[in-house]
């Protein structure tokens, strides 16, 4: 108990029917009637908490606010500005946003999307092309629906129940789901008449929303949340209209293989297509990548800026974008920004006095210009490298001289931002932005993040090729997060083509290789329920066999056994 006081208790003997919660909140142990709830628990802990609490970290593991207490556990509640609790939140809003459409068109079918233009891209099928008029009946019955502060049960049963229950119902991307698993009994919710399946917990009231947006939104709808960082506000909407359609072209992808969420996915696995989806998923993706170097070759550009977020297979994209230049008649050099660090004391540091490497100004963009208006001029050039150890900037007799049809490719964090090449003519650039755009779905309420997707991928290299323990790639994570939001996505609409690294089958491969590095993170660590969450999404996937992974693979830069070498 140590670094905690203690209160409402006697120190000596405790009633049997009481249990002790440690509240890393406030740093007090309080004590409750046995099966007391979390919110009761909250109460009898009495401080406050802006925006919450949502949902709470019971001994490191996310639960919703009606979880019960049998035995002493140690809480940490969750407000809004948690990832978590945005993750319950948003959930409680789909659920809302299903009953309502429920409610209003009792045949139509709502498909909830990858996230866009700091929403949700959600599809809706009723029979004709979703009108207005339509959108604000919708978002009027969600206001109704919140207004009316209904509880949202939580409800666990066999199995096979909640399959004959969703059967009935028509929802057969549950259905699907539900029979791929090998659970004896699972859970699902209820809100009124409406009952939906979520694998997260949700709000226990409908009246705890205090804030959504939805709007039409080309052929569909788009869900807005409130913003993290303020709850009070909206995300700010932001146009991405290249972004949905990359999203769009990989569904209609799907919708050919009839392979759209997890249940259908897992169905194929089981019926043996395993080898057809590795091959036509890869042929997809090298179609795809073919069609760039060709725009490529035909804007006659001289230099190819590649940029995306951490785990986006911007490295392996990159070698792999340049042998299909080569076979397009071209000859390209690939180089890093890392290699434009400024020296380790000209470092710019972060609002900790940290070392932010992360920021534009941590480059030497006055000299990058310099050397790359040089190649492009034809001129020899002596390139740096930046010694990780030392901190500095050092000279080794690498020079590059190339001709007047050779190319460059640049491959970093920053190169879709104008300020690098600010210098450089826009008719000798091309801008591509990397980036693992998930669009199959658990069902159809429930999505599978492209946070989560490069998280989980990065936690597999991490571990493999750096040294790095789970727990500690998981701790990273927000400041890789604030990174990627403040200096990546503003660019990326930027781009002249967008490549999804996504692969249709990759969970499937990933997942054994993944969970025994999930489970040596031990449960006192914050990072715990983290870990539990990624590893329960990943338990949805059915195990596809990695051999047959061709060693070009962009799943290989994570995966091992790629023929390129990094």
């Amino acid at each position: 108990m140590t670094g905690y006081t203690s209160a409402n208790k006697d120190s000596s003997e405790q009633d049997s029917r009481m249990v002790r919660i440690r509240c890393k909140n406030i740093g007090e142990t309080i004590t409750v009637p046995f099966g007391s709830t979390l919110f009761e628990v909250f109460q009898t802990a009495a401080f406050e908490m802006p925006y919450g609490p949502v949902c709470a970290h019971v001994n490191n593991k996310t639960q919703g606010m009606n979880y019960r207490f049998y035995n002493n556990k140690d809480v940490n509640f969750l407000s809004l500005q948690h990832p978590s609790g945005m993750r319950t939140y948003t959930r409680t809003l789909f659920f809302v946003l299903a009953k309502a459409i429920e409610d209003l068109f009792p045949h139509g079918q709502l498909i909830i999307g990858a996230p866009v233009s700091r929403g949700y891209y959600c599809e809706l099928k009723i029979g004709r092309a979703v009108q207005e008029a339509d959108v604000t009946r919708i978002s009027n019955r969600m206001q109704e629906i919140i207004d009316a502060d209904m509880p949202i049960h939580r409800i666990q049963c066999p199995i096979e129940d909640a399959i004959a229950m969703f059967q009935k119902r028509g929802m057969t991307s549950k259905v699907q789901l539900l029979e791929s698993q090998d659970d004896l009994y699972t859970y699902y919710y209820k809100l009124d008449a409406s009952v939906d399946y979520f694998y997260g917990p949700l709000l226990t009231r409908t009246g705890m929303l205090h804030l959504f947006g939805l709007m039409p939104f080309y052929d569909g709808l788009l869900l807005r949340i409130p913003s993290e960082k303020d709850p009070s506000v909206l995300e700010a909407f932001v146009e991405q209209k290249k972004m949905l359609g990359v999203i769009r072209e990989h569904q209609h992808w799907q919708d050919i293989l009839k392979v759209r969420t997890v249940g259908e996915f897992n169905k194929a696995i089981l019926a043996g297509y395993a080898t057809d989806l590795i091959n036509v998923s890869e042929a997809l993706q090298a179609k795809k990548l073919s069609d760039i170097a060709d725009d490529i070759a035909r804007r006659k550009v001289r230099l190819v800026l590649i940029a995306g977020p951490s785990s986006s297979g911007k490295t392996t994209t990159a070698k792999r974008l340049a042998i299909l230049m080569m076979a397009c008649g071209l000859r390209p050099y690939t180089l890093s920004t890392d290699n434009y660090f400024v020296n380790r004391e000209d470092t710019p540091k972060d609002k900790n006095g940290e070392y932010d490497f992360e920021c534009i100004e941590a480059l030497d963009t006055k000299l990058f210009n310099e050397q790359m208006n040089a190649i492009l001029r034809g001129e020899e050039v002596e390139l740096p490298r930046y010694d990780f150890p030392t901190g500095k900037r050092v000279y080794e007799g690498n020079k590059l001289k190339i001709g007047p049809t050779d190319i460059v490719i640049l491959e970093g964090n920053h190169a879709l931002n104008p300020i690098l090449t600010q210098q450089i003519p826009d008719d000798q650039k091309y801008r591509l932005y990397v980036s693992a755009l998930t669009t199959i779905q658990l069902d159809d309420h429930n999505l599978i993040s492209t946070i989560d997707i490069r998280l989980v991928r990065r936690i597999l290299r991490d571990f493999r090729f750096r040294g790095f323990s789970p727990v500690e790639t998981i701790r990273r994570c927000p400041s890789v997060k604030a990174g990627e939001e403040k200096w990546i996505f503003p660019y990326q609409e930027l781009a002249d083509a967008t490549f999804n690294s996504a692969l249709l089958y990759e969970l499937g491969v990933i997942k054994d290789r993944v969970l025994p590095i999930l489970e040596q993170v031990p449960e006192r660590a914050v990072e715990y329920a983290e870990a539990t969450r990624l590893r329960k999404f990943l338990m949805y996937f059915r195990s596809v066999p990695g051999n047959q992974v061709p060693p070009t693979s962009l799943l290989r830069e994570f995966a091992g056994g790629s023929s390129f070498k990094y």
